[in-house]
């Protein structure tokens, strides 16, 4: 009796330099897909709008017939694979919407939407590690940074091109390598902030490299010169387009390299890791300190964080987010009442221990994520917790008159 395995499937990026000819039946191909997905979009709004549902089978079918007209006919022109692959994603997306886990599709722009198409096992062949697309004779010159999995064998190949010209492509594997750690009794908790990107509740504050702040003055630079541009589809303004995205990328490349390397790093040392259930989104409207959130990217390093950990058998515990970190007393559970942004050290008047802010918020994350894992303590706080404070969430006592 044969045993299956299943293995992570992992997504492979790397660069590559197409030809000429690649690049403009690349371009054509990303051009079909918009236009597929925006028309495929447009049906079924209507048949939205008449109380009717239209799913993936009728979409293709609608693609067959857009095809044979003579106003589409250039769709023919480019591989199929791409084109049914978009109405699969037009198919998600509409699944997302109606479980109410996001909002409506919307319409894909030439100018702002990402230029990517796909190719499933049909649309692409890989032989002796070349990988030649559907409708191209020569196969891609892609820079292998990194060896595939042993026997790889790519179920998927995505192409895209950022706004900074790059061209990369992506394939989805099956990797072996990808295995639970030997399980380690240590866990910690982790406060993120602006001062220091992130502070562990061992002591250990890792610095914020503020990649945004040190290309700030070239980025300004580049933008100054893109606004007094004519606005259009010139050259002169695509030349000054793509040295803004090339900054905006460079900035985004370091960020996401210092992230991934710290976060292998905390799962691999740690069993256990409590974080904070912050809503980034809401915490972005601040004007202040919208633009040094935005670039301690701290929706990127949860996310990295949780896909890790669920790789290698580590545990992610969120606690939530009015849970009191910083105004807790780690060491007898005293909640002060107030404490402003400004004050990073102090002392609790009840047991005179000193604190570092973030440290202690480290430490009550820890705590508080052990105990909700323990005891399975709920969201909601308990009103009056007799000899301590709650798992999760706690608000300033009453003092009695």
């Amino acid at each position: 009796m044969s045993v299956t395995v299943d293995y992570v499937k992992r997504a492979f990026k790397y660069r590559f330099y197409p030809t000429d000819a690649q690049a403009a039946e690349l371009s054509r191909t990303f051009g079909c897909v918009r236009k597929v997905y925006n028309l495929a979009l447009a049906a079924r709004t209507e048949a939205w709008a008449r109380q009717e549902r239209v799913n993936y089978n009728a979409t293709s079918a609608m693609l067959t017939a857009w095809k044979k007209s003579e106003e589409l006919a250039f769709l023919n022109d480019v591989s199929s694979v791409p084109l049914q692959q978009t109405l699969r994603h037009l198919q998600s997306a509409f699944t997302h919407f109606f479980a109410k886990r996001a909002k409506y599709p919307r319409f894909k722009s030439r100018k702002k939407s990402r230029k990517s198409a796909e190719y499933t096992t049909s649309g692409f062949r890989f032989r002796d590690g070349r990988l030649t697309l559907a409708k191209m004779a020569d196969p891609l010159d892609i820079v292998w940074s990194r060896p595939l999995p042993k026997g790889a064998k790519p179920s998927t190949v995505t192409v895209s091109q950022d706004a900074a010209g790059r061209w990369f492509v992506s394939l989805l594997c099956d990797d072996p390598s990808v295995q639970p750690h030997p399980a380690t009794g240590s866990a910690v908790g982790i406060d993120v902030g602006l001062d220091h990107l992130l502070t562990l509740s061992t002591g250990e504050k890792v610095t914020n490299p503020r990649h945004e702040r040190r290309d700030r003055t070239r980025l300004a630079r580049a933008q100054r010169e893109l606004s007094r541009k004519a606005k259009g589809d010139g050259t002169n303004r695509g030349k000054a387009r793509r040295k803004v995205a090339k900054i905006h990328a460079r900035i985004a490349d370091r960020r996401r390299d210092m992230l991934h390397k710290l976060t292998t790093r905390l799962v691999r040392e740690n069993q256990t890791l409590v974080i904070e259930d912050l809503t980034v989104r809401n915490m972005v409207k601040n004007r202040t300190l919208a633009r040094a959130i935005s670039d301690a990217s701290w929706s990127e390093f949860r996310s990295l964080l949780e896909y890790k950990a669920a790789w290698y058998g580590r545990e992610v515990i969120a606690v939530d987010r009015f849970f009191p970190s910083s105004r807790l007393c780690s060491a007898c559970g005293t909640l002060r009442a107030k404490m402003p942004l400004g004050v990073r050290t102090w002392m609790c008047v009840s047991c005179g221990t000193a604190h570092d802010r973030d440290v202690n918020a480290a430490k009550n994350l820890l705590a508080a994520g052990l105990a909700a894992s323990v005891c399975g303590a709920g969201v909601r706080p308990q009103r009056s917790s007799p000899g301590g404070q709650s798992a999760v969430k706690q608000k300033t006592p009453r003092r009695e008159p």
